[in-house]
Formats: C-alpha cells, structure tokens, sequence
C-alpha cells in the first residue's frame, strides 16, 4: 500500500497540531484576538499571495501535462482573479487601503515562507512545489473546519472575525483544499520511502514557517 497525504501529516504530527491550534487561530475563534495583531496578518498575507501566485506560475513551468498545466493555470487565475479582489476588499473593511498594501515591506516571516516554497518548487519537481504550498492551501481548510468544531469559537456578529472563518469554511474553499489532497494522494501512492521522507522533511519545514506567519501576527513583527 502507497503513502497518501495523511501519512504527511502524521509523520509531523507535532508541527501540523501547533500550526492549526496556534494561539492566533485559537484567539480568532474566540474574538479574543488584538485587531492590530489581525491586521498585521492581513497586511502580511496580502503580499504573500503575491508570491503564492508566482508559486502557481512556477507551477505551470513545472507541470508535465495538459492537465497539470490547467490546473496551475486555474490556481493562477483564481488567485489573480477572484482571492485577491476578495482579500482587498477584505482589507478595506479593516481600514486597511491598498495604497497602503503596495508599499509594505515583507515581513521576515513572510520571507522566509515564501522564498522557501519557490526555492523548493525550483529545485525540485512540481510535487515538491506541491507539498511545500500544502500547509496553506489545505492547512486554512483544516484550520477552518478545527474552529468550526470547537465550542469555545464565538459565532455571528460577536466575533469580528466570523467573516474570516467563514471564507475559509466555504464550499468553494473546501472543494479546492480536498481537490489538493486528492492530487497529493494520487501522486504519494507509488513513493518510494527514501523519496517520502524527503517531503516529510519538505513539508514539516514548511508546516514550522507557517507557525512562524501565526506568531508574526501575534508579535505584530516586522
């Protein structure tokens, strides 16, 4: 029997359970959250979707076949297209302007994150790519789902953050993280161990710097 996502994550169980459980993400379900802390965070991934969309874009360069091709073109697009808008009209109902947005510098998280993921898709194949962008892209599916069921998170109108949650908590969001996951399994089925054990050293480091992206908001540091 081959590898299959879950086995990612078991293998970097530690990591993976403070990535979705962070204090950030907790404080977030409560409402308890400093709101300077969640623009800080805002602020930070507006510019990393800009180098998640080179990641789609490197992705696409990777790609092997028609269908890989469409589908890096999709997450491209998607990105550009639709979470982009949304995540600046997000901003602005925090008072966040977009003006202000193109003049931020990147934060060392920020860095650290990204420029791992581009470095490990340029050195490696589309599944290193793949692997590395996996703490976001189904991680947030996960981390949304993880509030969603426990009774400590604040719903409706008494949490400032609800309208976080439930963007990632959409069927639309959803449906993307478990298309991921099924692209993943499909392709950890036939692994080799040694080659196993080298995404699961990919992807827990990966799992560490999106931990680090929780406490940079927290820490509101730059």
């Amino acid at each position: 029997m081959g590898y299959r996502f879950a086995d990612l994550i078991d293998a970097c169980h530690q990591e993976w359970s403070a990535y979705i459980e962070h204090d950030f993400v907790s404080q977030l379900g409560r409402g308890t959250l400093d709101e300077d802390s969640f623009r800080h965070y805002l602020k930070q991934d507006y510019l990393f979707l800009i180098q998640f969309s080179r990641a789609y874009a490197l992705a696409a360069y990777k790609s092997h076949s028609l269908e890989e091709l469409r589908n890096a073109f999709e997450g491209l697009k998607i990105i550009l297209d639709t979470e982009m808008q949304l995540h600046l009209d997000y901003c602005a109902q925090w008072d966040i302007p977009r003006h202000e947005l193109e003049s931020l510098p990147e934060a060392r998280a920020t860095l650290a994150y990204t420029r791992y993921v581009l470095d490990a898709g340029a050195r490696g194949d589309l599944l290193d790519l793949r692997v590395a962008l996996a703490p976001c892209m189904v991680g947030y599916a996960d981390i949304a789902r993880w509030l969603n069921e426990q009774e400590t998170t604040l719903r409706g109108a008494a949490n400032p953050y609800t309208a976080w949650i439930e963007m990632y908590l959409s069927e639309e969001f959803q449906q993307a993280a478990a298309s991921e996951r099924q692209w993943l399994d499909a392709q950890l089925e036939s692994l080799s161990s040694a080659r196993f054990e080298r995404l699961v050293t990919l992807f827990r480091d990966a799992t560490r710097l999106e931990i680090d992206f929780w406490q940079m908001g927290l820490d509101l540091a730059e």
